[in-house]
């Protein structure tokens, strides 16, 4: 590795100077300043993620007697096809039908999530009143304060939802609408005023404006939104714990069937690995798009 050197050299009277580069190779010091802390962060990122990651994978391959071993080995024997078709046929296939009601509380959650907290942080940005400061106080007041599980579930039992879907939809809109708030509003402001005011003068209404000129413009920071909330919303395990009892989700099948298989740590891992596959996935596609998202609003220009 080298490092570049400018060295000015004097010409005749009358012309310009001329820049001559030279080369000359980084000491051992200067390798470790430049590239230290980031192959530090690498190695430390390799032992956080990718060896928890690789233990999944072989007790999830193993048999049940080598598996109650815990040892951090590769199996002797791969049994991931059966160990996968396992879990699936455990409990009346009980991971499909927990897959589904997953998928469903996601879709619906960071849908109207979304389209809830656009709209909000649009008009937090834009339009200035008095009463803003009270909005993102009880936005604020969202992130910070923990829920009441007690009161919650006797509102919703006298609202005859309580044990629904539709409940629990209601209740993630509920918790991560904040969150949302915050950081399409972050973004708007990074959006001119002009384009608001051009699409007046063309005539359009509220709405218009918002759907037609504004919301296409906020997609970095709604792929952000949709990966983030997605993941939180599909691994909740408290919250379909207390508000969803009965209906079984990804996260609860972990629970429903360590107690059920006792030992079997060989289908339990499989189950881990089943619903770790589609948040990866999501993170493995979108991560340019949520570091972009998250850092879009923090200089304005």
């Amino acid at each position: 590795m080298t490092e570049t050197r400018v060295v000015t050299t004097q010409l005749a009277d009358g012309q310009k100077p001329l820049k001559v580069r030279k080369r000359r190779k980084l000491t051992w010091k200067g390798k470790l300043q430049r590239y230290g802390m980031g192959s530090i962060a690498i190695l430390a990122s390799i032992i956080v993620f990718l060896l928890p990651f690789l233990f999944i994978l072989f007790m999830a391959g193993k048999d049940r007697q080598e598996a109650s071993l815990f040892e951090f080995a590769p199996p002797e024997q791969w049994m991931l096809w059966e160990n996968f078709i396992a879990v699936l046929e455990t409990r009346n296939y009980m991971v499909v039908t927990a897959f589904w009601n997953s998928i469903v509380l996601t879709v619906a959650s960071v849908a109207i999530m979304v389209i809830l907290g656009s709209m909000v942080g649009y008009v937090l940005q834009r339009r200035k009143s008095r009463w803003n400061g009270v909005v993102m106080l009880l936005v604020l007041a969202g992130l910070i304060i923990p829920p009441a599980v007690v009161p919650t579930v006797w509102v919703m039992q006298s609202l005859e939802i309580y044990g629904t879907l539709i409940g629990l939809i209601l209740i993630e809109i509920t918790f991560g609408l904040a969150f949302t708030v915050l950081l399409i509003r972050a973004f708007v402001s990074s959006i001119p005023k002009e384009l608001d005011e051009a699409a007046i003068i063309d005539g359009a209404g509220s709405m218009r404006l918002f759907f037609t000129v504004i919301f296409p413009l906020l997609r970095g920071v709604i792929v952000t939104v949709i990966v983030v909330q997605a993941v939180a919303v599909f691994n909740t395990f408290v919250n379909a714990l207390y508000f969803l009892p009965g209906e079984p989700t990804v996260q609860l099948t972990l629970y429903n069937f360590q107690s059920q298989s006792g030992n079997q740590w060989n289908l339990l891992f499989m189950n881990i690995l089943i619903i770790t596959i589609p948040p990866l996935i999501l993170y493995i596609f979108f991560n340019r798009q949520i570091v972009a998202g998250m850092t879009s609003g923090a200089v304005k220009g």
